[in-house]
C-alpha cells in the first residue's frame, strides 16, 4: 500500500484543510451562516435541561400551575426553535457540501482533460476514477458530517460544562467522574476504526479495480476458459472486503455497549450522591429539579461523545481524500500552450527537423528523424511493430513533446501555434476506433455546438457513411452503445472519417486505419479515404502495403531511424528494407 493510501497518525493534516477551505471562498456567506446556526445549536442544547430544571423547583415545589403553564410553552417554544435550527444547519451543510465538491469535482476533471499522455501511460485508470468520484465523495463527509458537526459537537460539550458547573460545580464534578473513562474508551474505538476503515477503502478499491479490469476484457476470460480461475481469485478478494467490514461491525458493536456502561455509571454516582445529599442534608442546594437537570445534562454530554470517535475518523478520511485529490491537482504536466499563432491560411507543409523522442526520457524510440511533406502530397510510413510509426503521428498533434529537435508547419515551430487551432487543423483517423456510449452525432461533434447540422452531413456525405447512417433506427440519433458494439467494425471506421473530416482540416493523418477490416469493407474505405485526401496534405501509417503503393513519398522506419525513403518502384528497386517488407506480405497473401 502507497502512502498516499494510508490514513495518516494526525488528527487534522492543517496545511490540507487550509487548502480545502479555498473551495468555501465562493460560498463565504452561506459557511458564515453555517457557522451561526452551529453555535446557536450549541447553546439551545443544554437551555432545555436547565429550564426543566427551574420549573421543577419554582413553579412545581411551590404549585404554581399558571407559571408552570408558562414555562412548559416557553420549553415547547425551544423544542420548535431547536428542531429548525438543526433541520437548516443540517440541510445547509449538506448543500454546502454537495455544492463544494461539485466545483471539485468540476475542477479536478478539467485538469484532468488537461494533462499530458504521458501522465495516462503511468497511471492506472482504475485510480483516476477513484480520484474523481469516491475521493471525492469522501470528502462531501467533511462538510456535512465531519467538522462542522465536530466544532458543534465540541461547542455543545463545552455549554453543556458550563451550566453543569454554574448550577452546582461539585455534582457537575461527580458527573464527569467517568468523562477520563470515556475518553479513554473513545481513544480506543477511534484508533482501532481508523484501520478498520481504511482496510475497507483497500478492499473496496481492489474489489473496483479487479471488476472494472476484467469485465473489460470478458472476451479474454471466456476465449481462454478462465471463468472459474478468475472467479476464485474474485472470491479471494471479496472475502478480504467482508473481514475487514466485520471487523468494523465489531468495534462498534464493543465500543457503544461500553460506552453506554461509562454514561451509566456517570448517572448511577450522580443519583447516589444527589439522593445521599437530599436524604441526610449532608449538602444543601441539591434540588429534585437540580438532580433531573443534572441527569439530562450526563445524557447530552455523553452523547456526542460516543459520535465524535466517527466524526474524526470521517474527517480523518476525507482529509486523506483531499490530500490525494491536492497532489492530482498539484500535477501540472499540461502541454504547453503559449502559442498564439493561427492564420487563416493554411497551406499544410510538414517537415521534421532533426527530431528525437523518447517517452521514457532516455530510450529514445525516434531518432534523428528528418523529412518533409508538401501540401498536397500524400507520405506513407511503413515499418515493423515498435518502430516508432505512431510516435510520429503523437508529436504531430502535440500529444507528446519532442526532446530534440523541431517539428514545423508552415514553416513555423508547432509550439507558436495555437494548440486549439493545431488539432483543428489536423484531421487524425486511428486505427483503434473509440465510440462513447452516445448518439452518432455526437460521437461525430463530440459536444461542439459550433459544428452544424450542415457540416456534418456534409462531412457524411465526402466519407460515404450517410447510406449506412440513415438506415439505422433514428439515423444519426442512433446510440452506439458502449465501445460501439451496435455498429460493424467498418462502419465504426466510416464514423471516424466523419469524425475527422468535419473539421475541413488540412492535414490529414491516417494511422493504420484499414488494417483490422475485411478486403469487401476495405473497398468502400479505400475509396472514402481517396475522397479525404484529395487536396489535402496525408500522411499514412500502413500496415498493407498494398494501400499505400500510390504514395507520392514512402518512408521506412526502423527501430526509431528512418532506413530509406523513396516510391513504390523506387524502393523496390533498392531490394533493402522494403522489398524485404513486400516481398514477406506477397508470399503470405500467396
Amino acid at each position: 500500500m502507497s502512502n498516499q493510501e494510508k490514513v495518516t497518525g494526525k488528527v487534522v493534516d492543517w496545511n490540507v484543510l487550509k487548502r480545502l477551505l479555498v473551495f468555501i471562498k465562493p460560498y463565504k456567506w452561506q459557511f458564515i451562516f453555517l457557522i451561526i446556526l452551529t453555535l446557536l445549536t450549541a447553546v439551545l442544547v443544554p437551555l432545555r435541561p436547565y429550564i426543566i430544571q427551574l420549573a421543577l423547583d419554582n413553579q412545581v415545589a411551590k404549585g404554581d400551575y399558571q407559571g408552570l403553564l408558562r414555562m412548559i410553552y416557553l420549553l415547547l417554544g425551544l423544542l420548535v426553535v431547536q428542531a429548525l435550527v438543526q433541520y437548516v444547519n443540517t440541510y445547509l451543510s449538506g448543500w454546502l457540501g454537495q455544492y463544494i465538491i461539485k466545483d471539485i469535482r468540476t475542477k479536478l476533471y478539467k485538469h484532468l482533460v488537461h494533462l499530458k499522455l504521458s501522465f495516462f501511460d503511468k497511471t492506472p485508470i482504475g485510480r483516476l476514477v477513484t480520484r474523481v468520484v469516491s475521493d471525492i465523495e469522501t470528502l462531501s463527509e467533511v462538510f456535512s458530517q465531519g467538522l462542522a458537526a465536530i466544532v458543534g459537537d465540541l461547542l455543545q460539550l463545552v455549554f453543556i460544562i458550563g451550566f453543569m458547573l454554574y448550577a452546582d460545580w461539585k455534582l457537575a464534578l461527580i458527573s464527569l467522574i467517568t468523562f477520563p473513562i470515556m475518553l479513554f474508551a473513545t481513544y480506543i474505538f477511534k484508533e482501532k476504526i481508523k484501520v478498520s476503515f481504511n482496510e475497507v477503502r483497500n478492499a473496496v478499491s481492489n474489489l473496483n479495480s479487479f471488476v472494472q479490469e476484467h469485465v473489460t476484457g470478458m472476451n479474454i476470460v471466456q476465449i481462454f476458459n478462465s471463468e472459474k480461475t478468475e472467479l476464485k481469485k474474485f472470491k479471494a478478494i471479496n472475502e478480504e472486503h467482508k473481514k475487514a467490514n466485520v471487523r468494523s461491525v465489531l468495534y462498534y458493536s464493543i465500543y457503544f455497549p461500553v460506552a453506554e456502561i461509562i454514561s451509566a455509571a456517570g448517572i448511577g454516582l450522580l443519583i447516589w450522591y444527589g439522593a445521599k445529599a437530599a436524604l441526610h442534608e449532608e449538602v444543601t442546594g441539591v434540588s429534585l429539579g437540580m438532580l433531573i437537570a443534572f441527569i439530562m445534562y450526563i445524557q447530552l454530554f455523553f452523547r456526542p461523545i460516543r459520535q465524535i470517535a466517527d466524526r474524526f475518523n470521517t474527517l480523518q478520511l476525507g482529509i486523506v481524500s483531499t490530500s490525494r485529490i491536492l497532489n492530482l491537482l498539484d500535477n501540472k504536466s499540461f502541454v504547453t500552450d503559449n502559442g498564439t499563432y493561427a492564420p487563416e491560411e493554411f497551406e499544410g507543409k510538414v517537415k521534421f527537423d532533426h527530431v528525437w523522442f523518447a517517452y521514457n526520457e532516455s530510450d529514445y524510440v525516434l531518432k534523428d528523424i528528418s523529412f518533409d511533406v508538401k501540401p498536397g502530397q500524400t507520405v506513407a510510413i511503413v515499418g515493423a511493430t515498435g518502430a516508432g510509426k505512431s510516435s510520429i503521428i503523437n508529436l504531430l498533434s502535440r500529444l507528446y513533446e519532442i526532446n530534440k529537435g523541431n517539428i514545423l508547419l508552415d514553416e513555423k515551430p508547432l509550439a507558436e501555434y495555437d494548440l486549439e487551432y493545431l488539432r483543428r487543423r489536423i484531421g487524425v483517423v486511428l486505427q483503434d476506433v473509440f465510440l462513447f456510449s452516445d448518439s452518432i452525432l455526437n460521437n461525430i461533434t463530440l459536444g461542439n455546438n459550433k459544428l452544424s447540422e450542415e457540416k456534418v452531413l456534409e462531412a457524411a456525405d465526402l466519407v460515404g457513411a450517410t447510406k449506412f447512417i440513415k438506415k439505422l433506427p433514428g439515423g444519426f440519433e442512433y446510440n452506439v452503445m458502449e465501445r460501439g458494439m451496435g455498429i460493424s467494425v467498418g462502419q465504426r471506421q466510416l464514423i471516424s472519417f466523419v469524425r475527422a473530416m468535419v473539421y475541413n482540416p488540412g492535414i490529414l493523418v491516417l494511422d493504420e486505419a484499414t488494417s483490422s477490416i475485411d478486403s469487401e469493407t476495405e473497398e468502400l474505405i479505400q475509396e472514402a479515404i481517396g475522397r479525404m485526401m484529395k487536396g489535402r496534405t496525408s500522411i499514412v501509417i500502413a500496415h498493407r502495403l498494398s494501400t499505400i503503393q500510390n504514395a507520392d513519398k514512402i518512408i521506412v522506419l526502423d527501430k526509431g531511424e528512418i532506413k530509406e525513403t523513396g516510391t513504390h518502384e523506387e524502393l523496390l528497386t533498392q531490394n533493402g528494407f522494403y522489398a524485404q517488407l513486400y516481398s514477406m506480405q506477397y508470399k503470405a497473401v500467396v
